[in-house]
């Protein structure tokens, strides 16, 4: 993945963090802010730096709650316990396979955000406030499109918010818990898809051998070859990850 690609990444998956920060910071002694044409505020120089690096602290978080990446790896983990085995592929190549096939879905969002913030940020165009706000609406939309009506709507019950006249109204304190919750449904929903035909297969196997009178020997020894053959018969890494990235589709 190109540094131009992974740089928006850094900078617009915090956004709800970058605001209050930025709120609070800009009142110490040790930095300054001007006001800006249209009301706006423009930080110092060091500011935006502290604002850069505690992003780069809350990535990893970022990565998993505000991506593509939790319906990704927790599909692919159900399929490893699916097919029986317990250390191939190992984890770190779920983990590595989750995280490439997330920078692929989520390639036009941080297209983009790059297009609308980034670049214009970068020739000061805009301030780091309004880029911020330009980044957030592309990362929004490709939550919204994610998340269910029903699990955004119980977190606005609980939290109390007033009702949302149009989707752009969401704030990201709001959608980001409802898009996780979607997301486990979703990956959930398809793990249970993935695990009905090796659950045939283990229930057949084992009907077999207790009919045989072999009841000594595990039906798991002999149903696990009969999975990978029949997974890697029918091109099953391609069906699995064709369908993951589809479901992004909208």
């Amino acid at each position: 993945m190109s540094a131009l690609r992974a740089k928006p990444l850094a900078i617009f998956l915090g956004i709800a963090l970058l605001l209050p920060i930025g709120a609070h910071a800009a009142g110490l002694p040790a930095f300054t802010s001007t006001p800006a044409a249209g009301g706006g505020t423009q930080y110092s120089l060091n500011l935006q730096t502290l604002l850069f690096m505690t992003v780069l602290t809350f990535l990893p978080a970022m990565i998993l709650m505000m991506s593509a990446f939790t319906r990704i790896v927790i599909v692919l983990s159900l399929l490893k316990q699916a097919l029986g085995t317990t250390t191939v592929p190992p984890s770190q190549v779920i983990v590595g396979l989750s995280l490439f096939l997330t920078f692929f879905v989520m390639s036009p969002v941080l297209d983009k955000v790059n297009d609308v913030a980034v670049k214009p940020l970068m020739s000061d165009q805009i301030n780091l406030t309004q880029a911020l706000e330009a980044g957030a609406g592309p990362l929004k939309t490709f939550m919204m499109h994610q998340t269910r009506k029903d699990d955004l709507a119980l977190f606005v019950r609980i939290s109390g918010h007033k009702a949302l006249a149009t989707p752009q109204d969401v704030p990201l304190s709001l959608l980001v818990p409802a898009f996780v919750t979607s997301e486990l449904k979703t990956a959930f929903q398809i793990g249970f898809i993935i695990f009905i035909p090796f659950l045939i297969i283990d229930m057949v196997v084992a009907t077999v051998l207790m009919s045989m009178g072999m009841m000594m020997l595990s039906p798991v020894t002999v149903s696990f070859p009969i999975k990978l053959m029949l997974f890697v018969l029918v091109n099953g890494w391609d069906l699995i990850i064709g369908s993951l990235v589809q479901s992004f589709v909208r």
